[in-house]
């Protein structure tokens, strides 16, 4: 019961430069989606 494993909590070492850009460009993508729907009023 106390062997389990969560790809979020056990989460591999990687290289933290490419985490964080992958998070960024992510959180731009969304930033961007928010602002052409609110601008083209879809």
């Amino acid at each position: 019961m106390t062997d389990w494993h969560d790809t979020m909590v056990d989460r591999p070492e990687t290289d933290e430069a490419a985490y964080v850009t992958g998070w960024t460009i992510s959180g731009l993508a969304v930033l961007g989606t928010i602002v052409a729907v609110w601008l083209l009023g879809i």
